[in-house]
Parts: C-alpha cells; structure tokens; sequence
C-alpha cells in the first residue's frame, strides 16, 4: 500500500509536464532575428535526456531533431508569419507537444527615398559609365526599385531585391542620357518615388575649323582680319585662343557653345600661318593652318573706295593652305542704290535693264 502511495505522490514530479513555446522577440519585424525557447515549466529534476524538434505550419524548422532547446533564426520576414509549436521526447517518453503559437513578423514600408549617381554630382564624361543608385532609408522585405527618365516618367527598369539600394547602370553615356531622372520603391504599401536627378553629359571639344574672313580677296595692311574658331562638338563653355605663327594673339570665349571670333587689324608682319585652339576643360584641340598672303598698304584708287561699283562683301578663307578661286554669285535681286536723273531720284526699280548682282567670294576648300 504504501509504495502504491508513494507512486501516486511521485508521479506528478518525475514525468515531463507540458512544454511551452517562448519566442523572444513575440512581435518581430523583418530581417530581424528570432529565438525559440523549448521549456518545461514544472519539471524539476529528470537524468533524462530529451530530444527537441521546433515547428512551424506542420512543417518541422532546420535542423529537425537535436539535443538543444533551443532555436536561433537569424532572420524573420514576412513569409515566415505562421503557427509554431515544439515537441520533446526521450527513447523511453512518449512525446511530448507545447501548445501553438502565431508569430506575425511585421513589415516595414519603405520611406525617403534618394536617388544618387556614380560619377557624383550628375556629370558624366561622354562613353563613361554612369551608374543610378535609388536607396531607401527604412523599408523590409523584398523591395521593388524602379528607374524613369525624363518628367514624363520613361521607364528603364525594374529590380525586385530584399536590400536597401539597388543600381542601374548605363555602360556608355551618351549625348542622348542628358536628361532627368528619379526611382521609385516600393514593398506592398505604396509607391513612393525620389527627387529628380539631372543628368549633364560632358562632351570634349572636336578639332576646330578656322576661318580667316578679310573684305578683299587680297588682304592688305590695314585691313581688319576677323579670324573665326568654332568646334563643332563640345559641351561649352568653350575657351578659343588664336594663334599666328604659333604666337599667341589672344582669345574668346563662346558661354554657350558655338563659335567665337577674334579681329586682327593687319600690319606687314602678319602674313603667314594662322591657327586656333578649342578648349572646354576636357582637352584642347587644334585646328588646322591657314595661309594668309597679303599686299601692301592699301591705295587711294582701292575699289573699296568707288562707288557704285559692285563692293566685294566678304573674303574667306577656310582652313585650307592653298590659294582658292574666286567665284561670282548672282543674285537677281534689283539694287537699293538710287541715281540722279533731270533734278529727281530714279530708283533702280525704273530702269530698264538691271545687271544682277555679283558678290565675290573666295572660298578654300
């Protein structure tokens, strides 16, 4: 009777009561880890050595059966919202189940949004890389990034990846990527899109082609010489300085682009070669020689001076050493130039028989 008795007081204290399930954070939020905790609230004492096995969703969580009661998840994401349990048990106890637990992993949305570039600052060399960069301040999860070009919002391309920033690259920048761009994140509360990022393509300055534009097609001393430089290519500003037997005779500047002149009044010393330089800061550029051959001081019978005979309007010469050949161009036009007839003004509409109009040109090639 009395070990009988003894049994009954006993039994409560030796056998394995119920297990509980801890999980330590209860409320995680994504990415964030968790650990489960396997115990056994009153028992007190026991040399048996139990076995544990951790579950979630009928589905038994890595690494199946050990010795530990404990289990470490290094992450937990929103797919990992579920019911979990453990059980334990030894070779000889039948096995022992904790009741279940529902673990909800929050998500967080993704907020402040920025959009930066490699290069930084915007400005890309022509044929460089240029890499868009979208990050997110805060946000878990798998996160949609979007790239768009231009206000109207084309879009380039679209990644879906569980981090904070995500790239797109464009391997040679051309003329063409000059525009403004944003991203746009999102990981299931909304859209939210960045500031707009302007992209400057900068383009270095092609070899510039000179002009030397005289008012006679033999220049003399005392004409003014205009020597116009213009790059065909290149992201202004650009910087233009003239050259005359590679001596320096000064410079211009084009703020916007194009072309830039410089007036030479001649003097004797200035036949020769002339030449020009282009640069913007990515690299200069030299044109090519032009000769230039003059005659002395200009005569009092000049044409220049004669009038109504037809006026040569502009020589050019055009990055060309050797001598070019005049040539007429006629226009039909009527002449503005009125002569006196009789005491009154006879426009050159009235006559009868009006010559077209030449205009002189030489033009190297």
């Amino acid at each position: 009777m009395l070990p009988r008795l003894l049994l009954l007081i006993c039994a409560p204290l030796c056998e394995p009561a119920e297990l509980l399930l801890i999980a330590s954070p209860s409320h995680p939020t994504e990415g964030s880890p968790v650990t489960l905790m396997c115990k056994m609230p009153f028992l007190q004492s026991s040399d048996a050595q139990f076995q544990f096995c951790f579950f979630r969703d009928a589905r038994a969580l890595d690494p199946g059966w050990s010795s530990s009661p404990k289990l470490q998840i290094a992450a937990m994401w929103k797919e990992d919202s579920g019911s979990y349990w453990c059980e334990a048990q030894t070779m000889v106890s039948k096995v022992l189940r904790s009741r279940r637990s529902q673990i909800n992993v929050h998500r967080v949305p993704v907020a402040d949004v920025s959009l930066e570039t490699q290069p930084p600052g915007g400005q890309v060399m022509e044929g460089d890389r240029l890499v868009l960069i979208c990050s997110v301040a805060m946000g878990t999860g798998d996160i949609t990034f979007l790239w768009y070009k231009g206000a109207v919002g084309l879009n380039l391309q679209s990644k879906i990846q569980r981090s904070l920033t995500a790239e797109y690259e464009i391997p040679s920048a051309r003329e063409s990527d000059a525009e403004q761009y944003y991203c746009v994140a999102e990981n299931g509360y909304g859209p939210s899109p960045s500031g707009l990022v302007s992209i400057t393509v900068r383009i270095p300055v092609s070899h510039p082609i000179l002009m030397l534009k005289a008012p006679r097609a033999q220049a003399a001393v005392e004409d003014v010489l205009e020597l116009h430089c213009e790059a065909l290519r290149g992201s202004p500003p650009i910087l233009y300085w003239f050259y005359h037997e590679d001596i320096t005779l000064g410079s211009s500047s084009a703020p916007s682009g194009g072309g830039a002149s410089f007036n030479l009044s001649l003097t004797a010393e200035h036949s020769g070669n002339y030449s020009c330089e282009a640069n913007n800061g990515l690299g200069a550029q030299r044109s090519e020689t032009v000769k230039l051959n003059f005659t002395g001081r200009r005569s009092a019978r000049d044409p220049l001076r004669r009038l109504p005979s037809p006026v040569p309007q502009e020589f050019t010469y055009l990055n060309s050493p050797t001598p070019g050949q005049l040539q007429p161009i006629y226009e039909n036009e009527p002449r503005k130039q009125s002569v006196a007839v009789h005491g009154r003004q006879q426009h050159s509409s009235e006559q009868k028989a009006q010559k077209p109009r030449h205009i002189w040109r030489t033009r190297f090639l």
